[in-house]
């Protein structure tokens, strides 16, 4: 308690100074805090996918910082390689406080805005608790299930009421944002419920449905711009896309999507997403994510010509010609290409020396799709689980101040602008090639993240 007490206090201070400096600016919003074992030296605040402003932290690792002309609505804000989501509008004078060792479960808010916040993070750890529990209902016989989900919707709607009651002036926009909050994981989760129950039931098969299982949807409203980045709405619309493509035949999936299924969920997305910007931005993710999930440097042409069928974007088809030109530059039973690297003495290398005689298992990363603490379990967990195995990791831009800690300096290194390696890195996408004792290439286009690499992982373990 005594704590809770001093960080108010702590915060408070901030907001004594905001409140003397908004006399001369009563539209600005203020934005600040303090950061307890800070990962970098600033803030980053970002609407949807757009970065507005950074904020760098002050000696006493606080920040502050001004917004002169925002929209009311959902913001996030990052710091190192972890994020959260607030909601901001004009003459707000928000503070935070938060240690990164705990990064969510410490965040705490005060001052102008807070208490929409706090609520907010609130529904957040709630949702992470909920999510240990659904294992075991994913099992349920459909009736059951429906009626666990009911009885927890009506406590969420308990909950939405109560405030609301608490704060008849609410805004229209905060009100809706809380509502997706609370409600939305739940019916994530059903739409989940038919290919989970599929995973767990001794059948193996979808269930069976009564027509009113999915009544809610008359409710909900699946295109909405502003809010697709926002986690628990984005996961329901992907989880009702995918839903509706299974419902055309498909059988549930074991550990692979099939090309046909893909091209499906690319049509389903156009039929269902009226906006333009989030159905480019779902074909996008739909495309890659399964490529990446099949961790195979094979690309299906359907699925491929699908997605340059339908999206807009001339930014997403570049990025995923790059990748398409990327996976064919690597060969599978060719001799890997050599290119130099660079260790953290500063010295260039060649890969063909670094990994002579050995297999070996070349990650290239890039800190805006995987985070080094992410590496650091990943790497650790893979070379346990598959000792025969050099794990390498190469930063795509990097330079001698970007090792992983945690990590073998040895096997380290960073790629310069002027690498042979950049010409089939020119996505900026991550990958990994697997190659075996002769230098052969096993697969070109791993994924570190999906599952679907450890069959690959143990045959190149096990080879002699």
């Amino acid at each position: 308690m005594i704590n809770k007490v001093i960080t108010f206090l702590q915060i408070l201070l901030l907001i004594g100074l905001i409140s003397c400096k908004s006399e001369n600016n009563k539209r600005a919003t203020y934005f600040g805090g303090k950061i307890i074992n800070p990962k970098s030296n600033h803030v980053v605040l970002f609407s949807m996918d757009k970065a507005i402003d950074t904020f760098y932290l002050d000696k006493t690792n606080r920040f502050i910082g001004k917004l002169d002309s925002i929209d009311e609505g959902l913001y996030s804000f990052f710091h190192g390689n972890e994020s959260q989501y607030i909601y901001l509008e004009p003459k707000d004078s928000l503070m935070l406080r938060l240690n990164t060792w705990a990064f969510d479960e410490s965040l705490v808010f005060a001052g102008e805005g807070a208490e929409r916040n706090n609520i907010l993070i609130d529904c957040f750890l709630e949702d992470e608790k909920e999510k240990k529990k659904f294992y075991n209902q994913n099992k349920l016989e459909p009736t059951k299930f429906k009626e666990k989900m009911d009885s927890l919707f009506v406590l969420k709607l308990k909950t939405y009421i109560t405030y609301l009651e608490n704060h008849p002036n609410e805004t229209k926009g905060f009100s809706e944002v809380l509502k997706i909050s609370l409600t939305y994981p739940l019916l994530a989760r059903i739409e989940k419920y038919p290919i989970m129950y599929a995973k767990y039931s001794k059948t193996r098969n979808f269930p069976e449905l009564d027509k009113s299982f999915f009544n809610f949807r008359n409710n909900i409203k699946i295109d909405k711009d502003l809010l697709m980045y926002y986690p628990p709405y984005y996961r329901y619309v992907k989880n009702y896309l995918y839903n509706e493509t299974y419902s055309l035949g498909h059988p549930p999936v074991k550990n692979t999507y099939s090309a046909k299924f893909t091209f499906d969920l690319l049509n389903t997305i156009d039929k269902k997403i009226v906006s333009e910007k989030s159905r480019n931005a779902l074909l996008k993710e739909t495309f890659i994510s399964h490529f990446y999930n099949k961790s195979s440097c094979n690309i299906n042409k359907d699925p491929l010509n699908k997605f340059f069928e339908l999206s807009t974007s001339e930014k997403d088809k570049k990025l995923i010609q790059k990748i398409v030109n990327d996976a064919k530059a690597v060969v599978k039973n060719q001799k890997i290409q050599d290119f130099d690297v660079i260790d953290y003495s500063d010295s260039k290398k060649s890969i063909k020396d670094i990994i002579k005689g050995k297999s070996a298992m070349l990650l290239f990363w890039n800190p805006e799709y995987y985070s080094e603490s992410y590496i650091v379990s990943r790497v650790n967990y893979l070379s346990t689980s598959y000792p025969n195995i050099k794990f390498i990791q190469i930063k795509i831009d990097g330079n001698d101040s970007d090792r992983i800690k945690e990590l073998d300096i040895k096997d380290q290194f960073y790629l310069d602008e002027n690498s042979e390696a950049q010409t089939f890195l020119t996505s900026k996408m991550p990958r990994c090639i697997l190659v075996n004792k002769l230098g052969k290439v096993t697969n070109g286009y791993a994924s570190f993240s999906s599952y679907n690499i450890n069959p690959y992982l143990k045959l190149l373990n096990e080879i002699n």
